[in-house]
């Protein structure tokens, strides 16, 4: 059973033991001049049809991302992985963050590792087949401000196949992250 991020509901049992060379919440390898922040405190919980997930930033690795790419793209958002490194969970929207932002959704994955062979047993990522206008939006309630890191909400469409025929399911979540 994964004892930080885990199902609220009923999730299979994990038997045998997964092993990784890094610690993820290692708060130097992550912070620093790239302005990404991993989050001291707080949660990250996301729901995917009938299940939610939860990630505790005092065990598990957020971090909020801000990136400027080769060609002078920016994004930000939000990547976690729980402390065994069975489930892991990225959000990103394009442009600059500041509070009281509402941005569409650029890209997301959702990867649940529960296996004793390390192999991917459920896996979702932004669907490019729903021809809607947009795949989701990220609000940004509160960013960088009074102890708070980020403080939100954020809706996307996720698909288990990147198949035109692949069932896509509206994932939500909330994020409610400190510095300390």
């Amino acid at each position: 059973m994964t004892s930080s991020c885990q199902k609220d509901s009923a999730v299979n049992s994990v038997t045998g033991e997964m092993s990784f060379n890094s610690d993820s919440t290692n708060r130097s390898a992550i912070t620093g001049a790239t302005n990404n922040i991993l989050a001291a405190t707080g949660m990250l919980k996301i729901k995917i049809q009938d299940s939610v997930y939860s990630f505790d930033a005092s065990r598990d690795s957020i971090a909020f991302i801000n990136v400027n790419d080769a060609d002078g793209n920016r994004y930000f958002g939000i990547t976690a992985v729980n402390k065994e490194h069975t489930i892991s969970f990225g959000i990103s929207s394009p442009g600059a963050v500041y509070n009281g932002i509402n941005s569409n959704i650029a890209g997301s994955q959702f990867l649940l590792n529960q296996q004793d062979d390390g192999q991917t047993i459920l896996q979702y990522s932004l669907s490019k087949y729903l021809g809607q206008k947009h795949q989701g939006a990220i609000n940004i309630e509160q960013y960088n401000r009074a102890g708070v890191l980020a403080r939100g909400t954020f809706f996307t469409y996720l698909a288990q196949d990147n198949d035109v025929a692949s069932a896509v399911y509206k994932a939500e979540g909330s994020f409610d992250l400190r510095l300390k």
